[in-house]
């Protein structure tokens, strides 16, 4: 397939335009910088120059292609504070791609997230596919599940539609999202924390592994999929607090959850979830059997504590 990825030279794009290539795809990827473009063309992939907001270059390359995969994100919008303005355009982005698609039978691929999906226990792919699922949880959040479900109404109109659910730990070396972040803060406090117990539970995969269920999910994920890409269920909050702690050689303690905005910042709302996930019907439905090492066996490895830990 001809495959247009946004997010291409991205965190998980950068691990699976090699692999769709290596299945033999053709991958076209969005670049917002030289810099990107240059690193997709080393990796063997063709180019369009754009961002998030050239909504006319990617309808154009959408409707070239045999198939889109939607990764990018307004990380760093998001990670400044700035959730809600990066869901927006994120929900833009995918309307645009059902126009483009509509009636073609291509598939559309969407990154989503796991996190807020059920609360307390592990969710499933068959929680969270409404609206009303989803308004516990913060606006941005709420904005990007809502967005899944757009996504997932396009197999309505010809479009072999599918879901990618992401822990918010897809971890790895040369992550700069949601652990180094926490890392960053407890460097900055001298202190690493967790909101009451810690026994909030995160999902998490390793990217290699999401990279891979993205390729499988292309080749053969049904219309309406949603598919988690969690390679461990759950993993406490207070497990990984004592990680970084033991790393950057500073206490671990509770954080009570009057202070944790404070503490946290906008980090907060994210880690006072308990959103545990399972993965059994998408590993049963495509084949997908993680390999990548776990969160805390990753964290101990140590490179998410040099240069500064982010």
């Amino acid at each position: 397939m001809r495959v247009f990825v946004t997010g291409a030279s991205g965190w998980i794009g950068s691990a699976l335009v090699p692999e769709l290539i290596g299945a033999g795809h053709q991958v076209v990827g969005l670049a917002r910088s030289d810099a990107s473009a240059a690193a997709l063309k080393k990796a063997g992939a063709d180019t369009v120059s754009g961002t998030l907001d050239d909504l006319d270059v990617m309808r154009e390359a959408a409707e070239a292609s045999d198939g889109v995969i939607h990764l990018a994100f307004k990380h760093d919008l998001a990670f400044s504070g700035g959730f809600q303005d990066a869901a927006d355009a994120d929900r833009r982005t995918v309307e645009l791609f059902g126009e483009s698609l509509a009636g073609s039978g291509r598939p559309l691929l969407i990154a989503s997230g796991l996190i807020g999906v059920a609360s307390g226990r592990p969710s499933t792919e068959a929680d969270g596919r409404t609206d009303d699922q989803s308004a516990h949880l913060p606006g941005g959040p709420r904005t990007r599940m809502g967005t899944a479900h757009v996504a997932l109404a396009l197999a309505d109109r010809n479009i072999r539609s599918s879901v990618v659910r992401l822990p918010p730990t897809v971890h790895g070396e040369g992550d700069n999202g949601f652990m180094a972040t926490l890392i960053g803060i407890a460097r900055d406090k001298g202190v690493a924390g967790y909101i009451g117990d810690g026994s909030q539970r995160w999902p998490a995969t390793h990217r290699g592994d999401a990279a891979r269920l993205f390729r499988l999910a292309l080749e053969g994920a049904p219309a309406g999929s949603v598919l988690h890409a969690s390679a461990e269920d759950g993993v406490p909050i207070r497990s990984v607090a004592e990680v970084i702690g033991r790393h950057l050689d500073v206490p671990t303690r509770s954080v009570p959850a009057e202070e944790a905005a404070e503490h946290f910042t906008w980090l907060s709302g994210f880690l006072g979830l308990d959103s545990p996930a399972s993965s059994e019907r998408t590993r049963d439905l495509l084949s997908w059997n993680p390999t990548g090492p776990g969160l805390i066996e990753d964290l101990d490895k140590g490179h998410y504590f040099r240069n500064g830990g982010q």
